[in-house]
């Protein structure tokens, strides 16, 4: 199912891009549009982990090098009779973690500095069962398109913002682009990338977060790490790419108001209380 998903994804968005380049620069741009998205889509499909894991500087260890960490990795792809994923280092100190990966086969988790050093080992364990759950779930290569597309589609309303700039006072023609089409790219493109990584975040946690309970054998060590990381999230900023936002299992990007209402995450309370009455038997009503 989910691989269907994705090719739909995929399809959607080339769509998208195909009419952003109508917009932007009529036939031509449309032309043009096409050939970036199946590059894209191409790209997407298998280098996309690994543009991710660039971007965060991640760094490959061995079970030499991270025992413990490796160890953790091992037992929970056991459990989830799953491939043993590579595991990866990123050298920052806020507390986070993401898995990527077209397929359990070429799966990777990454994990924080800080990570490592802010949660016991039945919290880290929890968090690991979690983006193993992704893992299973398939739900890797979609958010890696997806964050793709996403950083495509807010560097095409970059582009119309230039666009307007330089090429306003032009007057348009058949071949050319429409200067309110560049508008409307300008306000509509950052959040129809947004409502992308909703649609593809939001729901998934709830089952990634379910699924991690179950790999790990403590909903409660699951819950109280996500008390931990929501609270150092705050505290400690990380450089991180929006349109990557989604992919880690606490939103990197701190903020209130309409900022957590547009949340590619689920509010955290309501994650914790699903774990929670899954460790007490429980139903949560809404």
């Amino acid at each position: 199912m989910n691989t269907m998903k994705t090719f739909l994804l995929m399809g959607l968005l080339t769509v998208l891009l195909v009419f952003v380049g109508r917009l932007l620069g009529g036939q031509n741009g449309m032309i043009m549009a096409f050939f970036v998205a199946v590059v894209m889509n191409f790209g997407s499909y298998w280098f996309s982990d690994k543009v991710v894991l660039r971007m965060y500087h991640a760094r490959e260890v061995t079970k030499a090098e991270a025992p413990d960490l490796f160890s953790l990795v091992e037992e929970l792809a056991g459990r989830a009779a799953l491939p043993v994923p590579r595991v990866y280092v990123i050298p920052d100190e806020q507390p986070n973690a993401f898995a990527t990966g077209r397929n359990p086969e070429h799966a990777a988790v990454a994990v924080t500095e800080g990570i490592l050093k802010t949660l016991s080992r039945d919290e880290l364990q929890g968090v690991l069962g979690h983006e193993l759950a992704h893992v299973k779930h398939r739900d890797i290569l979609i958010g890696t398109i997806a964050a793709t597309f996403a950083g495509a589609i807010s560097m095409l309303a970059n582009m119309a913002q230039w666009a307007m700039i330089f090429g306003g006072s032009r007057s348009d023609d058949r071949e050319g682009g429409n200067p309110a089409g560049g508008l409307v790219m300008m306000i509509v493109a950052p959040i129809a990338a947004l409502m992308i990584q909703m649609a593809i975040s939001r729901s998934r946690e709830f089952l990634a977060d379910e699924g991690g309970a179950q790999f790990s054998g403590n909903p409660l060590s699951l819950a109280n790490a996500l008390r931990k990381l929501e609270k150092r999230v705050e505290q400690i900023p990380m450089n991180a790419s929006p349109a990557t936002a989604h992919m880690f299992i606490v939103n990197p990007l701190s903020g209130g108001g309409l900022l957590k209402l547009f949340s590619t995450h689920p509010p955290m309370e309501e994650r914790i209380a699903r774990l929670e009455a899954m460790a007490y038997g429980s139903t949560v009503t809404h």
